[in-house]
Parts: C-alpha cells; sequence; structure tokens
C-alpha cells in the first residue's frame, strides 16, 4: 500500500497539470477564433481564384508561360510541407508529416529526385532525420505570419521551377474542416493544369464563361505568380487554424484525464488512509489485551 504524503503529493501534482491545461485550452480556444475567421474568410476567394485560372489556362497554350508548361519528364519534385512550431496538439503534426514522407518515398521509388521546403519546426526536425534534402526550412514563423511568408516561399519556389530546378511542386498542409476534423491534404501547386480546377467548378455550381481583358496571355503572365502566393497562404492559414483546434481538442482531454486520474488517486488515498487507521486500532487492540494478560 502506497505511503500517505506520497499519494497526496501525486495529488496536487496532477491537480497542478490540469490547471495548465486547462489554461492551454483557454489559449488555444482564443487563438482558433481569430485563426478560423481567417481561413474562412479566405478560402472563397483561393477557391474563386483557383477557377478562373483553371479557366484562363484552359484558353491558353501552355508555353505562353513557364509555370504552365507540363514538364516532358518529371525528374525534381519539390515538396512544400506545412506544420506547427509547437508540440502538445496531438497527432495533427505527425498525420501531416506522414502524408509528406509517403508522398516523397512514392516519388523517390518512381526514381525522381525529392527535394522540401519545410515550414514549421516540427517537419524540419522529422525530415532532418529522413533521406531527403531540406532546400529551405522557416521556423518560428507559424505564430504570428501574414501574406508577406507566402510571398518568400513563393518567390523561391516561383524561380526554382522557372529555373527549371524542380518539375513539380506539391504543397501537404493540414486542411481545416471543423473543429473535430482536420486532414492531411496533398495539393499539386505547380504546374497548374486545366483538369485541376475540375473540382472547384463541380463544388461551385454552374460553370461560368468569362470575357478577359486584356489578352488572356497577359492577365496570366500577372496572375500566376500571385496563385502561387495564394494557394500556399491558404496551406498556411489552414495549417495555423487546424493546429490550434488540434491543440484545444488534445488539451480538452488532458484535462479530463487529469480530472479521472484524481478520482483515481483520491480513492488510492482513501484506502491507504482507511488502512493506516485500521492498523492502529489492531495495535491499539492488541496492546490492550496483552496489558490484560
Amino acid at each position: 500500500m502506497p505511503a500517505l504524503k506520497d499519494v497526496k503529493t501525486k495529488i496536487n501534482a496532477v491537480k497542478k497539470t490540469k490547471q495548465i491545461t486547462k489554461a492551454m485550452n483557454m489559449v488555444a480556444s482564443a487563438k482558433l477564433r481569430n485563426a478560423q475567421s481567417r481561413i474562412e474568410r479566405f478560402r472563397p476567394y483561393a477557391d474563386k481564384f483557383y477557377e478562373m485560372l483553371g479557366d484562363l489556362a484552359k484558353g491558353a497554350d501552355p508555353s505562353v508561360h513557364p509555370l504552365l508548361e507540363s514538364r516532358e519528364e518529371v525528374k525534381t519534385v519539390l515538396l512544400v510541407v506545412i506544420t506547427s512550431d509547437r508540440g502538445l496538439c496531438g497527432a495533427f503534426n505527425n498525420f501531416i508529416i506522414t502524408l509528406a514522407l509517403k508522398t516523397a518515398r512514392k516519388k523517390a521509388a518512381e526514381g525522381k529526385t525529392v527535394k522540401v521546403v519545410c515550414v514549421g519546426r516540427k517537419c524540419r526536425d522529422a525530415f532532418r532525420r529522413s533521406e531527403f534534402e531540406i532546400v529551405q526550412a522557416y521556423v518560428n514563423e507559424m505564430n504570428s505570419f501574414d501574406f508577406t511568408l507566402a510571398s518568400r516561399i513563393g518567390g523561391e519556389v516561383i524561380n526554382g521551377f522557372i529555373a527549371g530546378a524542380y518539375d513539380e511542386v506539391n504543397m501537404v498542409f493540414g486542411k481545416f474542416v471543423n473543429l473535430a476534423r482536420q486532414e492531411p491534404t496533398l495539393l499539386t501547386v505547380l504546374p497548374l493544369s486545366a483538369e485541376d480546377q475540375g473540382e472547384a467548378k463541380q463544388t461551385g455550381g454552374a460553370s461560368v464563361e468569362y470575357i478577359y481583358e486584356p489578352s488572356v496571355e497577359g492577365l496570366l503572365a500577372e496572375l500566376l505568380p500571385r496563385f502561387v502566393n495564394v494557394q500556399l497562404y491558404r496551406g498556411l492559414l489552414d495549417t495555423s487554424a487546424s493546429e490550434h483546434a488540434a491543440r484545444m481538442k488534445a488539451m480538452d482531454n488532458a484535462t479530463r484525464n487529469c480530472d479521472d486520474l484524481v478520482s483515481s488517486l483520491t480513492l488510492v488515498y482513501n484506502k491507504a488512509r482507511q488502512a493506516a487507521i485500521t492498523k492502529e486500532l489492531m495495535d491499539i487492540v492488541g496492546g490492550s489485551e496483552a496489558l490484560k494478560g
């Protein structure tokens, strides 16, 4: 039977842990409201941008802009993997990293060279232990970021694609569906093809025919780099909202586990206290009987 002092110490330690997890749950909840608002406002814009660029690409010759060119042979693939900088959010980061590694190894098995741009400390730490080359790592950026971060990443991605360093660019991120559901998602960023925007049209209702001014080629030259940045920014916003939702859920589960553990330890404490009282009573009764004898 454990000592009363040890059990009491454990109960106090668990209660302090509960205070921490409850506070972290409240902080994550406050951050989630802001992050969820940002992605919900930005997602319709990104979807419409994706649909419009697909419509433009459909009516244009792929040779008019290098970002539209599908390489005959894909030799080098760039993966942009977005995770959080901090942990304590359940298996959220592990799901993204698992999908990224699975995709990278599948591409490598096809004879392609895979390189990685890591956004988030968890991604960088995971790919440091892998066989894939990290081209660039952005750490301590996910706590507070704006469109500038997407533009920096997009600039490197576009320059590498145009220079021929990459033949295909994919992004792996955590898509925010709702508070209880965050999905690891793989999205092809470059090259853009007319087929890629089929899903957007299907979910958007009836197709719309657009008239563009000035020329389609001029618009593509202006909008394609922005399109890459928009998709990257969407991945950042989705991952940020997903991170806070996953952390809020993990801390809520941890708080409930603390309550269960306190109840269990209290039961052990009461049993130990009762055993100690019984032992003392038996000693008193035994001493009294010995004096009588």
